[in-house]
């Protein structure tokens, strides 16, 4: 089973996506990054939980979260 995955993500018309990586379209789409990051996360907890990455405005992941109440991959706190 794949873990519940979305991505806020930047477009080419500067608005901002939350996509879900085996989706062809996207979830949301938001004027600014932050309101995207808060799109994603209610998605994600509406949806039992699961991680967050958020890209850049250079496409390079710059921050990931996990959602609860799913199951954080790393032990350490951060």
């Amino acid at each position: 089973m794949t873990p519940n995955t979305r991505t806020v993500q930047h477009r080419d018309d500067g608005r901002w996506e939350v996509r879900d990586p085996e989706a062809s379209r996207a979830s949301a789409i938001t004027p600014t990054q932050a309101a995207g990051i808060d799109r994603a996360r209610d998605i994600l907890a509406n949806s039992g939980g699961g991680e967050l990455k958020v890209r850049g405005r250079g496409g390079r992941i710059r921050s990931q979260d996990t959602i609860a109440p799913g199951s954080d991959p790393r032990s350490s706190r951060g």
